[in-house]
Parts: C-alpha cells; structure tokens; sequence
C-alpha cells in the first residue's frame, strides 16, 4: 500500500499534466532549459498539501527520492525553490481553475450543492514589510460553491473589493450550471432575479428571504429545514483551517487569486485519499 503522501502526489501529477494540456511532455524541458509547467504545479500542490515554504520543501524532498521520481526526476534534478515561486505567477489563472475543475470532476455530486462567502485575511512577515511592497489589501472576499454530499469544492471566485453577494452567485453558478441541481444559500444571496435565473436553467433556488415584509417571512417559512441546513457544510469547510488556511501568505492580489485557487483543489485531492 502506497502512503498517503505517494497518494496524493500520484494524483496531483495526473491532474497537473491534463490542466496544462501536455500528459506526454517531459519533465525537463532540455532543449530550453526549464521545468514542464505541470512539474511546477504538482510542487506546489506538495507545498500546499505538507504547509510548507518554498525553501522548506526543496529541503525536505531532498530526503524523499521516491516522491521525487513521481515527478519524473531524481532529487539532483529538484528545481531551486526560488523557480518554483517565480514559475507559479507566469501560470495563467486558467491551468489554475482548470486543475480545480479537474479535482471536482473526481466525485460524483449529488442533489444539493451550497453556496457561502466569508473574508480570508492576509498574512505578511511584518507591518514594515507590507509597507515596503505597498500591501494595501487586507483580505480577499472568498466565495465557494460546494457539493454538500461529497463535500467537494466545486468552484472558488475571489476578490479584492469586497461586492455585495448577490454580485458574486451568478458569476459563479452560470460556469457549473452542468453540476448544480439545488442551491442552498443564506440571506445575503437574497436577489429575485438569481432565484428566477436558476429557475430558467431548471435549477431549485432555496434560498432564504430577508424579512421585510410578511410575505418574505410567509416564503421562509415555506422552505425545507432539512434542505437549507446542508447550508452548514459550505461553513463548516470554511472553519477547517488546516487545509483551507485562515490567512493566505501570497503579498499579491494575483497571487492570492491563485493561492485560494490550488488551496481549493489540494482539498480536494485530499478527499479522494480517504474516500
């Protein structure tokens, strides 16, 4: 039986190698003298999985051939960590979101799917720090859609100005409207016209009215408990610290984005381990 770690690795070099498009492409690319960029995305799928710096987890594959050659490479051939950090910004956000859909594609969904938002805070090395490459941002407003019976992340969209969630539901169901059925969601996606749009595209809104009126109190009561609860799990997911993280480390708002992308799809992966 092949650990945990070879697990996840085997995996992660799967999905990499089809997000960037090239299952065949060698590791090293020796005719121009660098790594094949989903190389480069299942280390940091490592780093991402085993809460490491870059500098750290250089370090420690050094001690681990046999994950190393899952990689297509033995440990002298292991890039220098400060390739590994550079190479994640030259990825367009695409191969990032594409791994993600390719991690979510490993379950099956169900019948409910949830949608959440909550506020992820920046973490820099110091105050004197974030003023020397002018951090001015303290958060990323986080929204994700999951499968409440599988758990899994099936979408993530992030940003840096903080919109109203009614702005953000839309955005994110219309690209999984092949893999939602019923959406649950709280009051703060309380928009009519999200409810008649998911209507149209023969999806069931469940969402929670906010109480202006007496009518909108007559609506809520009118909802299934035991559907709306499952709003709970997307909640839940954003209280497991240890892999979704509290803070996020990346001193960019591109780099953020791609942060949260890839911390969504190594939870994912993760999943499929114990499944």
């Amino acid at each position: 039986m092949h650990s945990k770690l070879a697990r996840f690795t085997e995996r992660c070099v799967a999905l990499s190698q089809k997000a960037v498009g090239y299952d065949s492409q060698p590791p090293i690319k020796k005719e121009e003298g660098g790594y094949a960029d989903w190389v480069i995305i299942a280390i940091h799928g490592l780093r991402e999985y085993l809460d490491h710096t870059y500098r750290q987890l250089l370090d420690v594959l050094q001690e681990m051939p046999d994950i190393v050659a899952k990689l297509g490479l033995s440990v002298d051939e292991l890039p220098h960590f400060t390739t590994v950090c550079s190479r994640k910004q030259d990825l367009k956000m695409n191969v990032w979101r594409t791994l993600l859909a390719l991690s979510a594609d490993l379950f099956d969904t169900g019948e409910i799917q949830a949608i959440d938002s909550t506020s992820i805070a920046h973490r820099s090395s110091s105050h004197n720090y974030a003023k020397r490459v002018k951090g001015t941002f303290e958060s990323v407003k986080t929204t994700i859609l999951v499968d409440c019976s599988t758990r899994a992340i099936l979408d993530v969209h992030c940003s840096m100005n903080l919109p109203h969630d009614t702005q953000i539901a839309w955005k994110v169901l219309k690209r999984n409207l092949s893999n939602v059925k019923t959406v649950v969601a709280d009051k703060g996606f309380d928009w009519d016209d999200l409810r008649q749009m998911l209507r149209n595209n023969g999806i069931r809104p469940v969402i929670k009215h906010r109480e202006f009126y007496s009518l909108d109190a007559a609506h809520n009561a009118r909802i299934d408990d035991n559907t709306y609860h499952h709003r709970s799990i997307v909640e839940s997911i954003f209280a497991l610290r240890k892999r979704f993280g509290s803070t996020i480390k990346a001193r960019t708002w591109f780099g953020q984005f791609r942060e949260l992308v890839l911390k969504c799809a190594v939870r994912n992966i993760e999943q499929t381990l114990t499944a």
